[in-house]
């Protein structure tokens, strides 16, 4: 064997080792976004989809103060994270997060079929949901971004939209929603009492599994 060919086939395993360790190696791309999307970061989200979440919370609010709504049972929102394998113990993380937060709705880890997806990747936009707001669609989690604001923290607000919850940039840290208005420092990760109040009124307000489309 050459020397040139030792060096090529050495460069060439160096590149691939590169690139399964690198925390950008290529994942499956997000599909396109079915429900517009909420970013982290002010200024970068959409406004359509941040409207219609808030109006979906309103009226559920609405509903609970005049027929006193409550769960008939835990709805099971099931998610897989391996497209975004660099960030699979953070997204544990967020969902045990949320587990410990809320009664009405639980997050729970599948490898098959999923109402919510996770991916990772480069975006300009930084870290964003698509989502419905009753348990479906995916998570986009920026690199940049998770290497810039509190990795849980962006990763337990993103996942607030897809259980139903509206930016809300203006607020304290002590709002996960306020997501990244209060700037790099803020790492609380945590749904303040009223977000958590205000998720289990929305999973209550969903009375008919036809109509939520969920599994389990």
């Amino acid at each position: 064997m050459t020397r040139r060919r030792t060096l090529t086939i050495v460069t060439a395993a160096l590149a691939l080792i590169v690139a399964l360790l690198s925390p950008t190696a290529a994942t499956a791309a997000p599909p396109t976004a079915p429900h517009g999307h909420s970013a982290f970061t002010p200024g970068a989200g959409d406004d359509g989809q941040n409207a219609r979440l808030r109006a979906r919370l309103a009226e559920a609010l609405a509903r609970a103060a005049a027929d006193a709504v409550t769960a008939q049972a835990p709805w099971t929102v099931y998610y897989n994270d391996s497209a975004a394998p660099s960030y699979r113990s953070l997204i544990a993380r967020s969902a045990s997060v949320w587990n410990s937060s809320v009664h009405n709705v639980q997050l729970v880890r599948t490898t098959s079929s999923a109402n919510l997806s996770y991916y990772e990747g480069n975006d300009p936009r930084g870290s964003y949901a698509s989502t419905d707001g009753r348990g479906n669609g995916y998570v986009f989690l920026d690199h940049t971004q998770l290497r810039t604001y509190a990795p849980l923290r962006v990763t337990a607000h993103e996942t607030g939209h897809v259980l139903g919850l509206p930016d809300h940039y203006s607020g304290p840290c002590s709002e996960l929603m306020s997501g990244g208005g209060p700037g790099t420092s803020c790492t609380n990760a945590y749904p303040d009492a009223a977000e958590r109040s205000r998720v289990d009124t929305l999973w209550a307000s969903l009375l008919t599994t036809a109509d939520v489309a969920l599994a389990g």
